[in-house]
């Protein structure tokens, strides 16, 4: 088992700027890839970002330019750095570990309780 724990969530005006964190209790080498997801209320869990131990990271399209995924393997720890917000950016923020570097949610073996980002215009 993994426990994720994400952190640094909150309320921020458009054009504002946010840092997520999530520590893992352990490194799994089944579960190599680590990735953020986001959920709206109403709406499906979307793949934001995802990178593996080493190497590129993957983004969505909505995202691509604004934000930076990011991790510290001596830390367990995964990071996402949020610029220039927008309102649709509005969600419960997820991390997870899995075993592709996939954006699919069905990749992903152990999810974090999310942290939530709100975006005002």
């Amino acid at each position: 088992q993994v426990q994720l724990v994400e952190s640094g969530g909150g309320s921020v005006q458009a054009g504002g700027s946010l840092r997520l964190s999530c520590a893992a209790s352990r490194y799994t080498y089944d579960t190599p890839y680590m990735a953020w997801f986001r959920q709206a209320p109403g709406k499906e869990r979307d793949g934001v970002a995802s990178i593996g131990r080493v190497g590129t990271a993957n983004y969505a399209d909505s995202v691509r330019d604004r934000f930076t995924i990011s991790r510290d393997n001596a830390k367990n720890t995964l990071y996402l750095q949020m610029n220039d917000l927008k309102p649709e950016d509005t969600a419960m923020y997820y991390c997870a570990t899995g075993r592709y570097k996939s954006l699919v949610h069905n990749d992903y073996d152990y999810w974090g309780q999310g942290t939530q980002v709100t975006v005002s215009s």
